[in-house]
């Protein structure tokens, strides 16, 4: 059975191309092995369906606790601009 995919990431040419080159790097430094162009591509597949929501919802967090902290930076300025009386 077949497993779908929440949000896959998309590569251009250029970002496939390095990347299968890393991966064949890995293998041949790492593990003395060199795979085939299949076995690259279906690497590069596994990694990209599986690691995409993570990343996805690892960036969502990461820009939530960035605005959390420009909001609080904004009510810090706010305050400050009020006049003593």
């Amino acid at each position: 059975m077949k497993r779908s995919s929440l949000s896959v990431i998309k590569l251009n040419d250029e970002q496939k191309k390095h990347i299968i080159s890393e991966i064949r790097a890995f293998y041949l430094d790492v593990r003395g092995e060199e795979i085939g162009i299949i076995e690259e591509e279906q690497i590069l597949d596994l990694f990209c369906e599986h690691m995409a929501p993570i990343i996805y919802n690892k960036a969502l967090d990461d820009i939530q606790n960035w605005y959390k902290q420009q909001m609080e930076n904004l009510s810090s300025d706010y305050y400050v601009l009020y006049k003593d009386v």
